[in-house]
This record gives structure tokens, sequence and C-alpha cells, in this order.
């Protein structure tokens, strides 16, 4: 069994030339496809008395079949016996991936028990059912190739599961079990809260300073908010965790009304259906409404925060944010995405960042923005799905920097970000940019297992599907609707930032002194550099004086505030 990460991972029908207002609007409702057919099943986002569509595509025709289903009738009219969930079945395709999205997330941990959604999660993905322990479950997913993991956010957790179709039928049941009716054993119970206890003591703060400056800009970003924790909690609140909490947060909040189905490759038809079925059979009800928790608006910034961590490190690594109300079910999320790429594309050269902090400098390994939270998938340079949030951030990640050049950094950054604000994109820029990321968002979907994550972020945020959203959206996009949502949503002026480094008092009293930050290059730059150097130097930061605060590693995350 694997797990994604400890910080928390179709053939389409196209019709041409015109796609009709209700094509659009049922193609926004979630699709199960079938390849061999050449064909789409459409069903609604929620259990409903509607219409179900069948669309059919022949040569030269286009044929659409609707079935009115009434409420209380039964048989074949029975609203309820129509999968709310998402298929992308492949005939041909030898695997058969299923994702279980359900509807809880660190947000729902109780107070002072930070990591409790974390730790039922792990109980799932890393432990055992009734009829198998954790070590008789990996023995016996190991010669199928099977996979079964989990991902745990802030507002969702995920079950992965991987298998050939030729073992899908008793991989299933382990997977279905270990959904409905985890083994939640007392040996599991310890093994995994040692595992996200050492994953916040040991591995975030003691050996992965990129890592620590994320969770560092989180805290200082929702201070007070649903959101503080880490999404593995805290240490004081694993500590306090018991497994008769467990328990009680699986039976409360593993629900049926919670849950999303997907599943995508190979599998046999009404496979979806027998899914949905048995996790219904086998979870509690729910109160049938599935209310996510309500979430106030994170704080207001006031000038440039920083929050320094104290830390032996071998390097300085910088992580600088700040809220945005924007998110994929925005209109303007779409040329936030392009002004971003343009930006700071993570881990290529497209972005500005990267080639001026970088490329020109060599002053780290890479420097990226984000308009949403991003975690990498893996050693590729996407983003892994189902992550969603009803609250989202733009961030500027700095990777380490060597100490003597850290301070300069910082001013870079943020000078750049001003710039991008005060100038936008031009025209040449906006174009180059707007036909890399169509092109290159197709490759976020490269799997089969990914398309059905993307398709589930796209029922979560009540959208089309995301990969389509894009090329759709971009196609008609022009630079002045792209420089306008920059000045409508971007600024330079309230920032939050993160700094992990060694001797931190003395970092914080150099910025704060006003005086010019120094910069050194191991090898000989142009002239060009070095006069925008002295530009960048000199660039002023309002730190706020009253928002600064150095904290030893030691202290972070221990608990909320």
């Amino acid at each position: 069994m694997w797990l994604r990460d400890w910080q928390l991972a179709r053939t389409r029908l196209r019709l041409r030339p015109t796609r009709p207002a209700w094509w659009l609007r049922l193609a926004s409702r979630g699709v199960a496809q079938s390849p061999a057919t050449r064909g789409l099943t459409i069903f609604p986002r929620r259990p409903q008395t509607g219409v179900t569509c069948h669309v059919v595509a022949c040569r030269g025709c286009l044929v659409l079949a609707c079935v009115v289903l009434a409420a209380g009738c039964g048989g074949a009219g029975d609203a309820s016996r129509q999968p709310r969930g998402i298929g992308l079945q492949t005939p041909s395709s030898p695997l058969v991936t299923l994702r279980v999205m359900v509807d809880t997330g660190s947000v729902d941990d109780p107070a002072g028990k930070n990591g409790l959604n974390a730790l039922t999660a792990l109980m799932i993905g890393r432990g055992g059912t009734a009829a198998l322990t954790y070590e008789e479950l990996t023995t016996t997913l190991y010669p199928w190739a099977a996979s079964i993991g989990v991902q745990y956010d802030k507002e969702v957790t995920t079950i992965i599961g991987e298998v050939h179709r030729d073992h899908l039928e008793p991989f299933y049941e382990i997977f279905r079990d270990l959904i409905v009716a985890p083994r939640l054993d007392a040996t599991d119970f310890e093994r995994n809260r040692d595992f996200l206890t050492n994953a916040i003591v040991a591995t975030l703060r003691g050996n992965d300073d990129e890592a620590l400056g994320k969770q560092t800009l989180n805290a200082l970003l929702y201070d007070a908010h649903p959101y503080e924790a880490t999404e593995m909690g805290t240490e004081r609140g694993l500590a306090s965790i018991t497994l008769d909490d467990v328990r009680a947060f699986h039976r409360q909040l593993y629900t049926q009304d919670r849950v999303l189905v997907g599943v995508a490759g190979g599998y046999p038809d009404r496979f979806l259906e027998r899914v949905e079925r048995d996790l219904a059979g086998g979870l509690p009800a729910g109160d049938g409404a599935a209310a996510r928790r309500a979430l106030p608006p994170p704080r207001t910034l006031d000038g440039i925060e920083l929050l320094l961590v104290e830390k032996d490190a071998i390097a300085t690594a910088i992580s600088i944010g700040f809220p945005i109300d924007i998110t994929r079910a925005d209109d303007d999320f779409y040329p936030l995405m392009v002004a971003n790429s343009y930006f700071g594309e993570h881990r290529t050269f497209n972005g500005r960042l990267m080639n001026q902090m970088r490329g020109m400098r060599g002053l780290n390994y890479g420097d990226y923005s984000y308009i949403e939270s991003f975690i990498q998938d893996g050693g590729s340079t996407f983003p892994v799905p189902n992550i969603p949030r009803r609250q989202q951030f733009f961030s500027i990640w700095i990777r380490p920097v060597p100490h003597h050049n850290a301070a300069f950094a910082l001013r870079q950054a943020v000078r750049e970000l001003a710039l991008l604000v005060e100038h936008g994109l031009s025209q040449e820029d906006f174009e180059a940019t707007r036909e890399y990321l169509v092109n290159y968002s197709k490759l976020y979907v490269q799997t089969a297992s990914r398309r059905l994550g993307y398709a589930m972020d796209s029922r979560f945020f009540d959208t089309g599907f995301f990969i389509d959203e894009i090329r759709t959206r971009l196609e008609s996009l022009t630079v002045t609707e792209v420089n306008a949502a920059i000045r409508r949503h971007l600024q330079a002026d309230n920032l939050a930032v993160a700094i992990v480094t060694r001797d931190a008092e003395a970092f914080r009293d150099a910025l704060l002194s006003g005086e010019p930050s120094t910069v050194t290059y191991n090898t000989e730059v142009g002239e060009a550099i070095l006069a925008e150097d002295e530009a960048i130097r000199s660039y002023p930061l309002a730190i706020n004086r009253d928002r600064v605060r150095v904290v030893p590693a030691g202290e972070m995350f221990v608990e909320v505030s």
C-alpha cells in the first residue's frame, strides 16, 4: 500500500462546429463514458427527480434519448437508482482506478484534536479490514501489483485504489471493506499516529525546510482559522486523540451523503452503480444534508508580516503569499491562471521569476508562483488532484537561497510581483503564455486516474471538466481581461512572508534596518543585470514591525493559536 505524500493524488465526444446551450448544460453535469460505443451517459450531480440523458454519436448523426424520472414510482423510474458518481470507462484499458472522495478534511478536526481526520484516513489507507490485518492485506495486494492509499487535505479526503482488471473482484472487496468497515484496531492506531507525529516532528520540523516554509506560511495566513493547522494535525492534537475518537469520527463523517465515487479504466458495465450501492449499504445515512463547515474569511494582512523560523538550516527558504477570493468556480480564475503561468509556472523556465532569479542570476534552484494550493504529484511537474478548497491564496515559493543572498532574493520576488501588478502582460507574452498553457494543461490528465481526479474536482467546484474549461475559456480570453484580473486580485503591499533560516534574529534586524541588501555571484553577470540589481538591493519593503515574529523550529505546529 502507498501513501500519496505525508503532506497530504477519456475519450471525449467532440461536437463541432458548435455546441448548443443545452449540450453545454448537460456536459457540465458529470459523465460516464464508453469509448467502445462512442457514447456518454450523463448523470445529475445529486440523486434527484429529473431527466437522465443518453447521448450516442454515429456517423453524421447525434441521437439524444431522454427518460423522465418520476419520484416515488419505483422500478426503472426510481431516481435513486441512477449513480451520482463519475465513470470514465475505457474497455481496452487493463487497469481500473477507484477514487472515493469524502467531504471531510482537517477543517472537521474537533478543537484540541488536530490530526483526527488524517489519522482516520490513515486507518483506512494504512490499516486492515475485519478479515485482514494490515500485514495480511499488504501481502495480499503485493502479487497483484495493486495499490490502496489516501490523500487528506483541508476539506476532502480521497481513498484511491488501482489494480489490474484481472484482480478487480477480490481487490474491490478489500477496498470496499476498508471504507465501510475498517479494522480500526489498537496496533494500526499506534503505528499511524506515530507516523503522523514523526511527519511533523522529525520530517517537517527536522528535515524538510521547504515544506516547513510552506506550512509556516499557511499558519501565518490562516491564524485562528480552520485552515491553520497542517493537514497532518499538530503535535499535541495527535497526542490527545484516542482510538475511540477515530471510531466516532469515522461513524459520524464517513456517511452516504458525504461520498462521491469515481471509477476509471477497464471496469465492467454497472460497476460504478455497484460501488455506490455497496457504499450506501455499508455507511451510515447521515443527516441528508452533508453541509460543509462554514468558513470565516481569512484575516486581513496589514503590510508585510514576517514569521521567521529559527533553524540551523544550510540555506534560507522563503514563502510569500496572501489570500485571494478566487477558485476554479470563478470566471477570473482563468485569466489569473494565464498571469500566474507567465509569472511563475511550477518547475519550468516559462515563468519570469524562474528566469530572473535562477536563469539570469543563479540565486537558487527554482522560483515559482501559484493561485491555489499546490502539491506536486510525485516526480512530475503537475499538481496532484483531489485537494480542492473553497478558500485559496496566491503564493510565491523561493527555494532555498544561500544565506548571504536571501534578503536580496526576498526583495527581488516582491519587486517582480509589484511589476506584474503595475505593468501586466504584453500582447506578445499573453499570446505565448496562453498557447503554452492550453497545451500544457492537457498533460495534467495523461492517466485515467488523473482524469478521474480532475473530473471529481470539477464536481466539487460545480463546473465543467477543468481541462475543457481551460481550453474554452482561454480561447476567447484577451490580454486586457488578464491584466484587469491581475489588478483586481493581485498586489504586493500586504503580504505574509515565512522565512526558515539560521540566525533568524540577525536576518530580521537586517530587513528592518532598511539598509540595501547585498548579493554576490559565483560567476560573472552582465552589466544590465548589475544595473538592475542596484534597484533591487534598495527596493523598499513595507514591513509591519508589529507583525514580526521569530519562532524556534521546535515550537512550530505544537498546537494551533
